[in-house]
């Protein structure tokens, strides 16, 4: 795990996912702790398109790629139904993992994998990359500070867009845990642990998808409450809003923003309206360089799998709730 430029941490990929493309691997290249080894998919010639970009050697099939010395850690962009399949078998051969989010689509998914990660030693990570954008951490402190007072609420919502017909692209429509996962692990953020689900729903299954959007109210241990949104036939919306006991701050494009991006905090207190702007990050690299940096210095690994287990057990409370909501009369 040492290149020319120091210790580095050898990721193998484990499928040719947009994400991984348009966003991950890209930000891998410009992360110094990070060097891409290996890319895997079940057609080769798709491997080989994404290392003559990013580097690495092209392999067929998830399973060689598991099989490979060169490969200390893996990063699993595939779809969310195969995350608990491939991360356990990453586990077992030895790697560590950084996955997409939602890791698991059940809690017993994500027990399974933490016992797993925990007794061989090895990190198990969920790739929240919006977490690591500086915009939150300036938003925590204005809140510690008191800017506006007591949190009382915390509002949030994704939606995506329905993509144009004919582009090639379907639109696979899980909506719970693949869009809900961001407003989600954000409530956890600004509320803390022991949030617990009020209620929550689901639109029924339509042309778009057995689940193409829904919402929750989540309540705190400390009285303040969650009120989520979130689905993929909507005009597009990520950001998140908190009220408090003597004014209110605004945060857009919260969720899936460039790196390029100038966030503005838009406060209102007191009767008068302030934007603050920010300097704009790197969260894809800024996520990249935390999982190789918890491998390479030897962290502790708990408040990861941690995280994992808190997400999963939140969104298993969420559908449960959906699924036993009394229909509308």
């Amino acid at each position: 795990m040492s290149g020319p430029g120091g210790p580095v941490l050898r990721v193998g990929v484990l499928g040719c996912a947009d994400i991984a493309g348009r966003r991950m691997l890209p930000s891998m290249a410009r992360q110094p702790l990070v060097e891409v080894s290996a890319v895997a998919s079940r057609s080769l010639d798709k491997a080989r398109a994404f290392t003559d970009r990013f580097g690495g050697t092209p392999v067929a099939g998830y399973a060689r790629l598991l099989e490979r010395e060169d490969v200390d850690a893996v990063y699993v962009p595939l779809p969310p139904e195969l995350h608990a399949q491939w991360t356990l078998r990453a586990l077992e051969a030895g790697k560590h993992v950084l996955c997409e989010k939602p890791f698991a689509l059940r809690q017993a998914d994500a027990d399974k994998a933490v016992a797993l990660a925990r007794e061989r030693g090895l990190l198990l990570m969920e790739s929240f990359m919006f977490l690591h954008h500086s915009q939150h951490a300036h938003v925590r402190r204005l809140l510690d500070d008191g800017l506006i007072g007591e949190l009382q609420l915390f509002g949030s919502e994704f939606g995506i867009p329905l993509r144009p017909e004919g582009d090639g692209a379907a639109r696979r429509a899980s909506t719970l845990p693949e869009v809900a996962a961001y407003p989600l692990r954000a409530a956890q953020l600004f509320l803390g642990p022991g949030l617990r689900v009020a209620g929550a729903q689901v639109r029924p299954a339509g042309p778009h998808g057995p689940a193409p959007a829904g919402g929750a109210l989540l309540t705190a241990p400390s009285g303040a409450a969650a009120q989520l949104a979130y689905g993929v036939e909507h005009a597009y919306r990520s950001g998140y809003d908190l009220w408090g006991s003597e004014g209110r701050l605004r945060l857009e494009r919260a969720f899936s923003t460039p790196d390029e991006h100038v966030p503005v905090l838009h406060v209102e207190r007191g009767g008068a309206v302030q934007e603050i702007r920010l300097a704009p990050d790197t969260h894809f690299t800024n996520i990249a360089g935390v999982f190789a940096r918890a491998v390479l210095d030897g962290e502790d690994f708990t408040p990861h799998t941690e995280a994992v287990l808190a997400h999963a057990r939140l969104v298993d409370e969420v559908e449960q709730a959906a699924a036993t909501r009394p229909p509308a009369l």
